[in-house]
């Protein structure tokens, strides 16, 4: 599929098409020697505030994120290495700024009649930094400006809150498809244990910070046809979003109900999803990629969403928070491009809801940092995430190459 705005290819986001498959039997996940799940202790971060009531549901569930409990001697090292990275910026940055105001000085000195004096001329000198060969990339470098930008100042995370204390690794796709995502590419009692297998790598990657498996299904499927009501989407039936929820519940993970509006609005598409969100361990997910609100239809041009939204979106949780007394939800809008989401800073941020933005694109390493830093960093909204592709990556980055990124990503899909 090709977009019509001049997207590299590598970061256009194929079409996806429905295709029946038959579901198989599910078996037990199997833990990882020394590795803890949480439960619903006090030092868990996913336990109902003090106080709350739930619903039989909701009382249902037992959070169970994983942990590996940090080595000294690797804190340290850690802390040592950190440290000398912040040594090393500090240094490159005041290189910069004596070259600068080498190369200034030097215009001054030389700049023709009516010329401003520091303006940049043909002939003006350059900078020191060293040239790259056309197919080599630099690693994730971070500016001063970018730095500036994170953490992003908002309500202080309420009891319950999985952010920013937690790393939630996701599974992306629908359990009838096997062309949408790793979900529904693999039978459950495959995918499952995959996905446990994979959380627990991160928490390897960065030892003492939980991580939370999560199901990220997609409920609302844009099409490239209209359809019996003319919205250019289908909307799954409840039995199939709750067996995804099942797999869930049991396990003590969560989930997320991935909404893709086509000609519908994320205002009419909630309503019939509100019933699910009401359970603790269910969240919601937007993606503006096929949201056509110009027209046209989905997969044939990028669509997108606006502030008011995803405001709308945030809205909904916050009340299910309110109304049914359990921890705050979260909220993930999916991005790869500059008008996939307009006025990000009219976003409100609510401590009942947290917001996620995470970075869509797929290619190689060097391309999704880029991408990362071009429609990540520079708007901030609360929280950032960071996508993942099995087949589409080459070649797929590790969590130790992800995390290494500013802001590191709190929410990580694999699709």
């Amino acid at each position: 599929m090709k977009y019509p705005f001049g997207l590299r290819a590598a970061l256009i986001i194929p079409v996806v098409l429905v295709l029946a498959v038959g579901s198989a039997g599910l078996t037990s996940c199997q833990s990882e020697a020394g590795v803890r799940r949480d439960s619903t202790r006090a030092d868990s971060g996913t336990a109902v505030a003090p106080g709350v009531q739930t619903d039989s549901a909701a009382s249902a569930w037992v959070p169970r994120p994983i942990l590996v409990e940090p080595d000294p001697a690797a804190v340290r090292a850690k802390l040592a290495a950190d440290s000398a990275r912040a040594d090393s910026a500090r240094a490159d940055s005041a290189a910069m700024a004596d070259s600068a105001r080498a190369d200034s000085a030097g215009l001054a000195d030389s700049a023709p009649g009516g010329q401003r004096p520091g303006a940049r001329s043909k002939t003006a000198r350059r900078g020191t930094a060293p040239k790259v060969a056309p197919r080599e990339r630099r690693g994730y470098q971070l500016t001063p400006a970018d730095s500036a930008r994170w953490p992003v100042k908002g309500p202080a995370p309420l009891p319950g809150a999985l952010l920013p204390d937690h790393r939630i690794v996701a599974f992306y796709g629908n359990p009838i498809s096997t062309r949408m995502g790793i979900l529904g590419q693999l039978p459950p009692n495959e995918m499952l244990p995959k996905l446990e297998r994979t959380a627990t790598e991160w928490a390897k990657a960065e030892p003492g910070r939980k991580v939370m498996p999560a199901l990220h299904v997609i409920v609302t499927v844009a099409q490239g046809k209209p359809g019996p009501g003319g919205k250019y989407r289908l909307r799954h039936s409840d039995k199939t979003i709750e067996r995804v929820l099942g797999w869930a519940e049991e396990r003590g993970w969560i989930v997320f109900l991935d909404v893709q509006t086509g000609h519908s609005s994320v205002a009419d598409e909630l309503p019939h999803l509100v019933k699910f969100l009401e359970r603790p361990y269910v969240h919601l997910a937007l993606d503006p990629e096929f949201a056509m609100k110009n027209g046209g239809v989905p997969g044939q041009r990028i669509g997108t969403l606006d502030a008011t939204d995803v405001n709308h979106a945030a809205a909904v949780l916050a009340d299910i928070v309110e109304r049914k007394r359990v921890p705050p939800k979260l909220l993930v809008v999916h991005r790869f491009t500059q008008r996939m989401l307009t006025n990000h800073s009219r976003i409100k941020l609510d401590p009942r809801v947290q917001i996620v933005i995470d970075m869509d694109g797929f290619g190689a390493p060097w391309l999704k940092e880029d991408a990362y830093k071009f429609f990540i960093v520079p708007e901030p909204v609360q929280y950032a995430g960071f996508k993942l592709f099995y087949k589409n990556d080459k070649p797929m980055m590790t969590p130790e190459q992800v995390i290494r990124l500013w802001p590191s990503p709190l929410y990580i899909q694999y699709q």
